[in-house]
């Protein structure tokens, strides 16, 4: 796995636009030395502007400032929208920047889902909320449910060093990696710590040298769960072996939660992951639906002591293709606030799914069809790799140099 457990951490959960973006565009706004932000989507409204301002408030107060966002997911910010920040002094830059044919973004195989912020090396913040007015609860029936992190501790030293490291390509070569990891270590140094706080992980995945850390996390901790696993996914569609775990400890006793979209951004998500319903039921999974708003939350409890809040979900192309990165906590006062915070969830705003009742025809096409749905998924992440062997671009935008 790609990090290192880490004592000393004092970490903070963030809930939805409304917690998030106050605390982190003053944290930006107010940076003395550095800014380090990666991030799939960064839209030209109402939050792309108050990002924007604070962006060019830290450059004004003398901060160096990057900016990486992804090309498929940030496809269409204008020269008015990017100007200000170049003529700031703010540098940009996009991975993989869109390709198109006929109008339709066709570079899909290729994208950079982080959401993540790093200031003067001493805070950072790791989540999965963009910047887009669509994570404000208050813009309405379509606004997004996500959470995010605030750290402080040793753990942002190893987030820092991550993202310069990304400011020439997210996926280096093993010997490149390495190079570029001692010097942006050096470069910043680690924040102290009295040795109280939370033990913790940063753990991405590439499709180079981390194909399957964030997976390797998520199975250890259901593999050693004793009480309760508790997932709250967007888009849940794993593979076979996070299945295999998930059914095996419902089996053996364990309360096996999953709070999944009920009401999604993108419709063909949620037939998707019915396709799995039965075959986790019958293992005694429990399965809910949230009905009041899209779900776009990625994030877990273990045991009231294991936790991860991140960008990647549990399907296909986040455990396959995407660029991810996720915290992972050993820590009970954050895991329990995080469980309390789902759980109010599923009491408030989820419906539960019942075992449906088949005949033998229903269940015999319920069982070929799991059989060739679990095949593909075992298949996908080795068929993945081979469709995407190209090494990514990270390119300047109008103007700017990397």
């Amino acid at each position: 796995m790609n990090s290192h457990w880490l004592p000393g951490n004092r970490l903070t959960l963030l809930e939805n636009g409304e917690g998030y973006y106050p605390r982190v565009f003053d944290v930006i706004a107010s940076a003395e030395r550095e800014v380090l932000l990666e991030t799939f989507i960064l839209f030209d409204d109402r939050v792309g502007q108050q990002l924007q301002q604070a962006l060019i408030a830290a450059a004004a107060g003398g901060a160096e400032v990057h900016v990486l966002i992804d090309g498929w997911g940030s496809p269409d910010l204008s020269e008015s929208f990017t100007r200000p920040l170049l003529d700031a002094g703010v540098h940009l830059r996009s991975f993989e920047p869109a390709q198109r044919l006929l109008g339709a973004r066709i570079n899909l195989l290729h994208r950079m889902h982080h959401k993540l912020v790093v200031v003067d090396g001493q805070r950072a913040f790791v989540g999965g909320i963009n910047y887009s007015i669509d994570h404000l609860i208050a813009s309405g029936p379509q606004g997004k449910q996500d959470y995010a992190v605030e750290v402080e501790g040793p753990l942002v030293g190893q987030i820092q060093a991550f993202c310069r490291a990304n400011l020439r390509s997210p996926q280096p070569s093993r010997g490149q990696w390495l190079q570029r990891w001692r010097a942006a270590l050096k470069r910043g140094g680690v924040p102290t710590h009295d040795g109280v706080g939370a033990v913790a992980a940063f753990v991405t995945r590439d499709n180079h040298l981390h194909r399957t850390d964030i997976e390797r996390h998520y199975r250890a901790a259901v593999r050693n769960a004793r009480q309760r696993v508790l997932i709250a996914n967007a888009y849940f569609f794993p593979g076979y072996r996070v299945l295999r775990d998930l059914r095996r400890a419902a089996r053996r006793g364990v309360q096996v939660d999953l709070v999944l979209q009920g009401h999604p951004d993108q419709p063909w998500v949620k037939r998707a992951t019915e396709l799995l319903y039965r075959h986790l039921l019958r293992a005694g999974v429990n399965i809910f639906e949230y009905n009041e708003r899209p779900l776009h939350a990625k994030v877990a409890v273990v045991d009231d002591n294991w936790a991860t809040v991140g960008s990647s979900n549990l399907d296909p192309t986040s455990l396959s293709l995407n660029l991810e990165a996720n915290v992972v906590v050993r820590d009970t006062v954050f895991a329990t606030l995080l469980r309390e915070r789902i759980d109010h969830l599923m009491e408030e705003s989820c419906e539960r799914i019942r075992r449906p009742a088949t005949g033998r025809l229903h269940s015999a096409w319920i069982s070929v069809r799991s059989m060739v749905v679990f095949h593909l998924l075992r298949r996908y992440s080795v068929w993945a790799a081979r469709v995407s062997v190209r090494e990514p671009r990270v390119v300047p935008l109008h103007g700017d140099t990397p």
